[in-house]
């Protein structure tokens, strides 16, 4: 794997949850926070969810040992969860931007948030964060069709292969 490749990986997930954060735009406050079944309780938790993730692993990629897991402490609006979740996109397209492709293969230590220690290459955990916010987008639009939003359009990677 390449640079390149991680690079567009990053890119569509910035594409891909801009698209999704544009839906959640449009839904209402009950719909955002109705209890919907899936693997957390409603809409506002997968995000919170998914920006948690992305946000731990951004940290763990500066090498910073303090992570601040936000599923239990961020209690933001809705349209606050979405300006995060932008940012957080956006960080980890620039974290993969400036990274050195010589580094791809070389391990990362970290501790998960139950303390377990584990170390990783590189390009398997950059992998990781893009397929898990695809994991949980596919989620999103399951719930957000179950609370009846209808806006929803595709978010797949040939959409940004098309685009170029």
């Amino acid at each position: 794997m390449t640079k390149d490749y991680f690079k567009e990986a990053a890119e569509y997930n910035v594409w891909a949850n801009n698209i999704v954060c544009g839906w959640l735009e449009q839904i209402s406050d009950e719909q955002w926070s109705r209890e919907v079944i899936s693997s957390f309780n409603s809409i506002q938790e997968t995000v919170l969810h998914t920006i948690a993730a992305e946000k731990a692993w951004l940290e763990r990629f500066k090498k910073n040992p303090d992570i601040v897991w936000l599923q239990g402490s961020f209690k933001g609006s809705k349209a606050e969860h979405i300006q995060l979740w932008k940012e957080t996109s956006a960080e980890l397209k620039a974290v993969i931007d400036a990274f050195d492709e010589k580094e791809l293969d070389s391990n990362l230590d970290f501790k998960r948030l139950n303390g377990d220690a584990y170390s990783m290459p590189f390009y398997q955990l950059f992998a990781h964060v893009v397929n898990h916010a695809t994991y949980h987008r596919g989620q999103l639009v399951t719930m957000l069709r179950q609370v009846g939003f209808q806006g929803i359009g595709s978010t797949d990677l040939l959409g940004v292969y098309r685009k170029k």
